[in-house]
């Protein structure tokens, strides 16, 4: 008998087959799904934010914005990443917004179930399930809050999983989310309503920022602080349920105020930073090397101390580290965006004339050159240099005075005569190799006029060159972003900047003319220049420390003189200031061994223990480079005396005997001379030791007598004077000088007045009741003055 196949058998087989036949549908409609996800991404693909365009952030080295520049949408952004905020905003963030986000791919099924629920029983959407990748696709392709409108949510959500790391996306969140207003981002966000960098957020802080993107134009916190702080604690709440902040830290948090600034760009070192992002247009973030704190403080006190000075002035300060030449204040104009002060124009690199502030670089290369030490004799007199007749800022002049003394007092005259020496193309050669490129008038060369401000030159260069006196004669670029590499050239030797730094931090500040006339210089580790352009247009204070060197430019960007602003008493109180306000002034430098101090003599220029006593008229204590000990400077003018030793033939009654001529007891006498020039100012002492012998009688002229004597006619010495009754014109005299039928200058009371030719009359003003002092002087160093009291009516 057969038997039947089991009946578990019949059904196993059609079983197995329509398994196979259901895997085989799921796989066609897997690859279908696929293929259509791959068509679909294609066809619609993501437009993610292109890295390199958006909004631009400048920083401070600590991170702190200095200013942002705005994308084409308006929009503030500060690019930032997950590792760069604060670990409490995104434990936040992630716990209130989306917990399940690593763990899902972009969509939550349950949310949308239950968003969809919600909103159906409610007649309105009530919960849209999103999370945080959703969020993201919102974010940066904006889509209607619709039905159709979560689908394409969904599918985008997809797309950015599938192209995009979880840590890609939350940095695209941390990059993109609203805040309100123009406020895009986390870090922009911090720093807009907290005033901090998102790093260092406070757990209330962070529960604040993470919940703000929810609703940012109604949970503003500058603008509804109770409703920013009922949707803050609700996050707070919602962390401790969690299990993840303590109740206690739950507590503080929400004692804390929500306290937001006013919604502004931060708007620090703003040339500094439009001059940055032009160089670097596609660069989101900008890190330089400005000190966020001292940037501020130094504004605010530029803005305090250009209150008082005309409406039209501007300033410009540089603050240079010396040892790395990164600038860490970068002031470019006393008010930036000011119509008025032409606050647009960044006058740290505008082309000014540097009136007298390249002086230290050219008494440094002449104590290199060996031509000068530290109290080598100049003369500040009337001089003519081919033609070019310098005369000093107050129109006064004072004789013999110091290589020393003329520097601090920024004497005109003498650093001609330097230049003079050293040549004023080799200057402006070794001026540019130390950064400062001088720019000369269109077709001029360079020349004498260039030591009193003759050409154009830039604040940063002269900030830069001046490091070299305390960088052992090395100058620099001044650096600011941290990657610019540090270029430094040699300017001048270690003990020329070490003389010169001395010179320029031991003002005595209180000496008759001084730049400073009657203060007390507090700043005795600082060495510091003064400069004023012709017409009072620049007013110019550089100082040097240890540590720092200070910039400060005060004037008008158009140009446009300001009449009694000069740098002693406009510019040197500001850098001052800012000098007091540096962290470390650091000590003084240490003396090269190259550098001695040596005792000179006067009018010679020897060294005391090499000179005979009587030829020693003045004595001083000199430093001096390598043992280098110049002459003083022979006189330029060969029909006049020569500066130097004398040796003289002599008869037994002290007459001189010119060469063809002998007497009885005949011998040889020295005599230190001075320069022609410095005769009118010598005391009679020196004048007299300093005075050639008469000729012997019957003795033949010899070339010695070629400064004829002058006499003044017009007036007798000693006279008064008296204005007329009820009058207000200055009293008026008429004098001539006879004698000579060359050029004259007339000085009244040290000051020049004027010139004359031969024995024209020359008017002068006598204004003020006193004693006046009239001198007439030739170019040879004749001379003849006279003295004159002027009483009151």
């Amino acid at each position: 008998m057969d038997l039947a196949p089991p009946a578990t058998g019949r059904r196993t087989r059609p079983a197995s087959a329509r398994l196979r036949r259901w895997l085989r549908v799921a796989a066609i409609a897997m690859a279908v799904l696929l293929l259509l996800a791959v068509l679909l991404d294609r066809l619609f693909p993501l437009r993610l934010p292109a890295p390199d365009t958006g909004s631009t952030v400048v920083l401070a080295r600590d991170g702190t914005p200095l200013r942002a520049f705005a994308d084409s949408d308006g929009v503030w952004r500060y690019p930032t990443t997950a590792s760069k905020v604060s670990p409490l905003y995104l434990s936040a963030l992630l716990t209130y917004e989306d917990r399940w986000f690593y763990r899902l791919p972009g969509v939550n099924p349950y949310a949308l179930a239950r968003g969809a629920f919600l909103s159906l029983r409610g007649g309105r959407i009530v919960s849209g399930g999103s999370t945080l990748t959703m969020q993201v696709a919102r974010i940066i392709m904006p889509m209607p809050h619709t039905v159709a409108g979560k689908v394409v949510q969904v599918f985008r959500a997809l797309q950015l999983e599938a192209h995009l790391s979880k840590a890609q996306i939350l940095d695209l969140y941390l990059n993109h989310a609203p805040f309100g207003g123009p406020i895009q981002g986390v870090e922009a966000a911090s720093w807009a309503y907290l005033g901090k960098p998102a790093e260092r957020l406070s757990h209330a802080e962070a529960a604040l920022l993470a919940v703000l993107p929810q609703s940012p134009s109604l949970l503003r916190p500058d603008r509804h602080p109770d409703a920013a702080r009922r949707a803050r604690d609700k996050v707070l709440r919602r962390m401790h349920d969690e299990g993840l902040w303590s109740a206690a830290t739950v507590h503080d948090a929400e004692m804390e105020p929500v306290v937001a600034r006013s919604l502004r760009a931060p708007l620090a070192a703003a040339l500094l930073a439009e001059r940055l992002h032009q160089q670097q247009p596609k660069s989101r973030r900008i890190v330089t090397t400005i000190d966020a704190n001292l940037q501020r403080a130094v504004e605010d006190r530029v803005s305090n101390y250009l209150a008082r000075l005309p409406p039209r002035t501007s300033a410009a300060v540089l603050v240079v580290e010396n040892t790395s030449l990164a600038a860490r204040v970068y002031v470019g104009t006393a008010e930036f965006g000011s119509v008025q002060r032409l606050g647009h124009v960044d006058m740290v690199r505008a082309p000014r004339s540097p009136g007298s502030t390249l002086k230290p670089f050219l008494y440094g290369l002449a104590l290199d050159d060996g031509l000068i030490t530290s109290q080598s004799l100049l003369i500040d007199a009337p001089q003519d240099f081919g033609g070019y007749k310098p005369g000093n800022f107050d129109e006064t002049f004072s004789g013999p005075v110091s290589a020393a003394e003329a520097l601090q007092r920024s004497l005109n005259v003498p650093a001609v005569d330097v230049l003079d020496h050293v040549g004023p193309k080799r200057f402006v050669a070794r001026l540019a190799n130390g950064g400062i490129d001088l720019q000369l008038p269109q077709g001029a060369q360079p020349n004498l006029s260039i030591i009193l401000g003759g050409a154009s030159t830039r604040l940063e260069d002269l900030v830069g060159a001046y490091t070299a006196f305390a960088n052992g004669g090395i100058a620099g670029t001044p650096r600011y972003v941290p990657e610019q590499p540090r270029q430094a050239r040699r300017l001048l030797s270690p003990g020329a900047a070490w003389i010169i730094r001395d010179i320029l931090a031991t003002n005595p500040a209180d000496v008759d003319g001084a730049p400073i006339e009657g203060t007390i210089n507090r700043h005795g580790a600082v060495a510091w220049k003064t400069g004023t352009s012709y017409g009072y247009r620049d007013a110019w204070a550089i100082g040097v420390a240890d540590g720092w060197t200070v910039g400060v430019w005060i004037g008008r960007p158009d140009g446009t003189p300001s009449p009694g602003q000069y740098g002693a008493v406009t510019s040197l109180p500001l850098m001052f200031d800012i000098v007091d306000m540096l962290p470390d002034k650091h000590a003084y430098a240490a003396q090269p061994a190259s550098v001695r101090k040596m005792d000179i003599c006067w009018p010679l220029g020897g060294a005391v223990s090499s000179t005979p006593p009587a030829l020693c008229r003045q004595r001083r204590s000199a430093w001096t480079l390598d043992g280098a000990l110049p002459p003083t400077f022979a006189e330029r003018d060969l029909t006049a005396w020569s500066a130097g030793l004398a040796n003289l033939r002599v008869d037994a009654a002290g007459h001189r005997l010119s060469a063809t001529c002998h007497g009885k007891g005949e011998h040889t006498v020295q005599i230190a001379r001075w320069p022609a020039l410095a005769t009118p100012w010598l005391s009679t002492d020196d004048a007299a030791h300093a005075a050639l012998p008469p000729l012997a009688p019957g003795c033949a002229t010899d070339s010695l007598d070629v400064a004829s004597p002058i006499r003044i006619a017009g007036l007798s010495d000693g006279a008064r004077l008296r204005q007329a009754p009820n009058s207000t014109k200055p009293l008026h005299v008429t004098l001539q000088a006879l004698g000579t039928t060359g050029e004259v200058q007339w000085l009244l009371d040290g000051r020049l007045q004027g010139s004359s030719l031969g024995n024209a009359n020359m008017h002068l003003a006598l204004p003020q009741a006193g004693d006046h002092r009239v001198t007439a002087l030739t170019r040879n160093g004749a001379f003849a003055h006279l003295s004159v009291r002027v009483d009151k009516p």
